[in-house]
């Protein structure tokens, strides 16, 4: 069974319509890249599989459960996690207390009450900072990361409460070289237990670390495949190649 299928997605802005119809089917453990010229559509999409807009046609089905309707605290509920493009850290509280949080999200108000979960949690923030390399800095101001660490930060909350599905608008960008090909090799590990559907405009780095990738333009799905395959595509490379 996918783990994720939007079938037939429409979404519009007045007069504008952003998606058309969108056909896209996520299977578990895979990492899915959705690439396409600006204004193509792919970040309203991943708002829409988020919650953050919702279609006004089609289906989102995640995990056999229809979440079209759902709010985004449904579907986090549900095993799905979002990181958008803009990093969203608290910078005036460290590193292990920004992870904390985000554990402690999905916890009764009882339970934080009691104050308990801050060493029960231990062990898990600081393995979800050692696989984002970022366990020497844990009593450091999230503030005082540079701009890449913070990225990564953000990846290791939105994957701490262990999604079945991570959604990423572009990490990646403002990134040096080197920190893009850390980001890829930090990523990899995840598909033991959690797929992912990725926005990036570094078609390197999606190439690189993904199985499947859908081509969107002007709101409608302009191929769909294996990475080898789009490499190939005839209408990719005289749509997309020459608008992005």
């Amino acid at each position: 069974m996918a783990l994720l299928e939007v079938r037939n997605v429409g979404k519009s802005f007045g007069t504008l319509r952003a998606l058309d119809g969108i056909d896209v089917t996520v299977e578990p453990g895979t990492f899915h890249g959705l690439i396409g010229p600006n204004g193509s559509g792919k970040s309203t999409l991943l708002k829409a599989i988020a919650g953050a807009h919702f279609p006004d046609s089609g289906s989102i089905i995640f995990n056999g459960r229809d979440i079209t309707a759902a709010t985004p605290y449904e579907r986090s509920r549900a095993g799905l996690s979002l990181k958008f493009q803009i990093t969203a850290v608290l910078p005036e509280l460290s590193v292990y207390d920004n992870v904390l949080l985000a554990l402690q999200s999905g916890e009764s108000l009882w339970s934080l009450l009691r104050s308990r979960s801050r060493k029960i949690l231990h062990g898990d923030i600081m393995t979800a900072l050692d696989r984002f390399r970022l366990a020497d800095r844990a009593d450091d101001l999230a503030g005082e990361l540079s701009h890449g660490q913070q990225q990564w930060l953000e990846i290791a909350m939105a994957l701490a409460p262990r999604p079945r599905l991570l959604l990423l608008d572009e990490p990646t960008g403002g990134m040096s070289p080197e920190e893009r090909r850390v980001t890829g090799e930090l990523l990899q590990p995840i598909r033991s237990h959690c797929a992912l559907v990725i926005v990036e405009h570094d078609l390197d780095f999606i190439k690189d670390i993904c199985d499947h990738l859908t081509v969107l333009d002007q709101g409608k799905v302009l191929d769909d495949g294996t990475v080898a395959q789009i490499a190939q595509s005839r209408r990719v490379q005289e749509v997309y190649t020459s608008r992005v």
